[in-house]
């Protein structure tokens, strides 16, 4: 997809740009990049928000093989076909990808709290 058809397509959520990378592009609206694109086909940003609409819909996470062969899968799930129809419905899509791919990502176990430091003091000369 050229970066004039991805722009007219998300007319009805606002202004994107496309950034060419690791030989797919990123979507891009305020700096943020909510969206990707491999092989023709367009993953939105998934997070906490946003996981039941495309848990719903059974749609598969963007996944790519690493150099040691195992595969690695992203929080971005594909787009459902009928998005590319219906500009409303992706802009409703987007809005919640774009929010998604605000937040901060949650890795792991929360840190654990620092141990209380002990007052130290000052020997006496």
């Amino acid at each position: 997809m050229a970066p004039d058809d991805i722009a007219a397509l998300f007319s009805a959520f606002g202004s994107v740009t496309v950034r060419r990378m690791f030989g797919g592009a990123g979507i891009f609206a305020d700096g943020t990049m909510f969206a990707l694109i491999a092989d023709g086909v367009i993953y939105l940003k998934v997070g906490e928000g946003n996981v039941t609409m495309f848990e719903r819909e059974n749609l598969a996470p963007f996944t790519y093989a690493r150099r040691a062969g195992e595969l690695a899968v992203m929080s971005y799930r594909r787009m459902p076909d009928r998005l590319y129809d219906d500009p409303d419905e992706l802009a409703t899509w987007a809005r919640a990808a774009l929010l998604a791919a605000a937040r901060p990502p949650l890795r792991g176990k929360p840190a654990k709290p620092a141990k209380p430091r002990r007052n130290k003091r000052p020997r006496a000369r």
